[in-house]
């Protein structure tokens, strides 16, 4: 049955652009329909930069209507609106203050493939959010239907004044091009590996196919059953609905691929039911296991150290996340690794960030006293970083406990 391809990129024209979303479009289109979709024969659907929100859902309605195997390919960029801080998609015309009204539902996406068969839509993502969006995937998952398989990655807002390239969409085209089309889950694990140190700080996505045949002789492939992780095998990998940060993708098992060993997905299932001290214990875990191997300043053990933060940023401890964002900024640093090299500064700006949902003001004030140590050593890319812990913890001194 001949399938369908969506190509859509979107993010906003100005001084609002996260990301240059239509540079994925060219290495998209370079990549033969066949192959983009994984069917004998497809027809391809491009939206570059669109305008108007009900022009997309005009197109969104219609391929959600074809028959056979979806493939919707999204680069682009996340905000929330003012009123009930939902996720839309960025276009052309979006500034901070009109997303509700010219940036696209990221429900709408969600309820045109509700009705599809289970297991015929795939959709790959390659999104930014911005800052406001950013704090609510701490606490939200981005709900792409349950019934469709997503792959892909959410990645926190640039520096300032820098423009995000879509680089695992760009990614996920270079690896089509050879005229290859890996099983979905291999395709997206293959990105990721070729990402690197770039994912560091990601959500990923990870939805596997729904193991249900659909109707007209449609079938989709076998579920995506990761293996369970072995104690002593230092992991690295993905989570399976955008809830933990990522650091390499898996790799595929050598002897049942594309079956990789993904405690992100036990880190992933203990979040979403809330056993937030069964999540700190796994990665904990593969922690110190990665520790006993390569060394606390490693990038295995540091990956560790920076999902175990997002796990207490979950979990609503906002000191403990700081603690460990504070503590991974040091051992960089301890390490050599320069005081503007990205993965401190991230630390850094993440601390800054969790410090300041602190509370209890005794543990505000333990905390803004080492964030402002260290950002005297690290002042980050935002101007006026170490002046805003300064005014903050003199507040906090003059406020009686």
């Amino acid at each position: 049955m001949p399938g369908t391809v969506l190509l859509l990129a979107a993010s906003p024209v100005g001084k609002s652009r996260l990301v240059d979303a239509a540079s994925a479009l060219p290495v998209l289109a370079a990549v033969p329909p066949a192959v983009l979709s994984g069917t004998d024969t497809a027809n391809v659907v491009e939206l570059a930069d669109p305008l108007e929100p009900q022009a997309v859902l005009t197109r969104l309605r219609a391929v959600a209507a074809t028959p056979g195997p979806l493939t919707v390919f999204i680069a682009g960029q996340l905000a929330l609106d003012r009123r009930q801080h939902l996720p839309h998609l960025a276009l052309a015309r979006t500034t901070p203050a009109t997303v509700r009204y010219t940036a696209l539902p990221w429900q709408w996406i969600r309820e045109e493939f509700r009705l599809r068969s289970p297991g015929s839509t795939t959709l790959f993502l390659d999104l930014h959010a911005d800052t406001d969006t950013w704090g609510w995937l701490g606490a939200h998952a981005l709900d792409s239907g349950r019934n469709n398989a997503v792959f892909g990655r959410i990645a926190p807002p640039p520096s300032r004044r820098t423009v995000a390239v879509p680089a695992y969409m760009k990614t996920i085209a270079t690896i089509l091009r050879s005229g290859y089309r890996p099983a979905e889950p291999e395709l997206h694990q293959q990105a990721f590996g070729r990402l690197g140190s770039d994912a560091y700080g990601d959500v990923v996505l990870t939805v596997p196919p729904v193991p249900v045949a659909a109707p007209g002789g449609f079938a989709p492939g076998p579920p995506y059953r990761p293996e369970p992780p072995r104690p002593r095998t230092p992991p690295e990998g993905g989570s399976p609905d955008g809830s933990v940060r990522a650091g390499r993708a898996p790799q595929p098992a050598a002897v049942r691929p594309p079956q990789p060993q993904d405690p992100h997905v036990q880190v992933t299932a203990a979040v979403q039911a809330g056993r937030h001290q069964e999540a700190d214990a796994i990665a904990l875990a593969h922690e110190q296991a990665a520790t006993r191997a390569h060394g606390p300043a490693s990038e295995q053990a540091l990956h560790w150290s920076e999902v175990r933060a997002d796990l207490a940023m979950f979990a609503r401890d906002s000191a403990r996340s700081c603690r460990i964002w504070l503590t991974v900024a040091e051992t960089r640093l301890a390490a050599g690794q320069a005081p503007d090299s990205p993965a401190v500064e991230k630390a850094v700006d993440r601390a800054h960030h969790q410090w300041g949902q602190v509370r209890d003001k005794s543990r505000a004030q333990e905390l803004g006293a080492l964030l402002a140590q260290l950002r005297t050593r690290v002042p980050g890319r935002r101007p006026g970083a170490l002046e805003n812990v300064r005014k903050q913890l003199s507040e906090l001194q003059a406020t009686p406990f």
